[in-house]
Parts: C-alpha cells; sequence; structure tokens
C-alpha cells in the first residue's frame, strides 16, 4: 500500500496545476462529446484560479511513495464544518491502482474536524461518480439542469457546464 503524502504548493507552482487540470478534466469531456466541444474551454482558467486563489482553499500536490501522481485542492470551513473538495485528480497513467481511495482517506484523516464533505461532478462523468458513491461514501444530494438552473453559477452554455451535481458525505 502506497503511502500518501501532500505537499503545499506556492503560487509559483499554479500555472502547473493549472495545467494539468485543464488536461485531465479535458479527457473525459473529449471522449463523451468528441472535438465537437469546439474552441470552447472546458475549464475555464477563471474557475481553476477562483479556487488557486480563495483564501479558504488549500492546493496540494498528491505524492504515493514519494512520487508525484496527482493534485488537489479543498475549501476547508472550520466555522462550519463544512469543507469542499473543489479539485481532485490523479495523473490518468495512475488510474486502476486504489490511488484515488487512498488519497481520499488520507485527506478525510488529514481535516477531522470536517463534519461533511461536498464536492461537484459533471453528470456524464461515470468513472467519478462510481468512485464517490460506491468507494467514498458520498450520496447525490443534488442534480442541477437545464429545469433546475444553480442561481449561483452562471451557464457555461454546455451540458458539460451545466449539468452536474453535488455529492455530500457526512462523516461518522
Amino acid at each position: 500500500m502506497a503511502n500518501i503524502t501532500f505537499n503545499k504548493l506556492d503560487e509559483q507552482e499554479y500555472a502547473r496545476f493549472r495545467a494539468d487540470v485543464k488536461g485531465i478534466f479535458s479527457i473525459a469531456v473529449i471522449e463523451t462529446f468528441g472535438n465537437q466541444v469546439g474552441q470552447e474551454e472546458i475549464i475555464p482558467d477563471d474557475d481553476i484560479d477562483h479556487s488557486l486563489y480563495d483564501p479558504q482553499c488549500e492546493t496540494l500536490a498528491v505524492y504515493a511513495d514519494g512520487e508525484k501522481v496527482g493534485g488537489v485542492v479543498v475549501k476547508i470551513d472550520s466555522q462550519t464544518g463544512i469543507s469542499w473538495l473543489e479539485l481532485f485528480y490523479v495523473y490518468p497513467d495512475k488510474h486502476g491502482r486504489g490511488l484515488g481511495l487512498r488519497i481520499w482517506q488520507s485527506l478525510e484523516k488529514r481535516y477531522p474536524d470536517t463534519k461533511v464533505w461536498r464536492l461537484i461532478t459533471p453528470y456524464f462523468e461515470k468513472r467519478n461518480i462510481h468512485f464517490y458513491v460506491n468507494k467514498c461514501g458520498f450520496k447525490i444530494v443534488e442534480f442541477f439542469n437545464e429545469a433546475h438552473r444553480n442561481p449561483s453559477r452562471p451557464s457555461g452554455g454546455s451540458d458539460f457546464h451545466d449539468e452536474y451535481f453535488i455529492f455530500e458525505k457526512v462523516m461518522e
């Protein structure tokens, strides 16, 4: 079993993190929708930067046995005990090894005062849905779509921007 560790990133490392997020998140969109997404940004820099520069967020590189395997941004609210998994990725060549679950379990231990974890994932990301529900114990608590828009998020103009689930995990 791999030893999972985290390294807090400095602002000068954000460009590499942003590039990783954009590249990895685009894989599922292109697999699902093909190249028909055209020039539309799959995840705009502003969306990523919103998390990277939020003072409540921590941006972390993730290592397994000393080898970098991914990254994560978490938003910790110590007042409410509600934390958000803002961004989370594992490099595609590391998939299928159980690292995602071990990383998630390590995050739970890193933030033991979190009472509820929340995250957003697109409706078409079956791999993510399986992972969060069946492996990590999250429940789907809301589905935003054309008939039920999120008033706090502007429309992205496409299904992969506007149709997504809110997941929640209440900690024991």
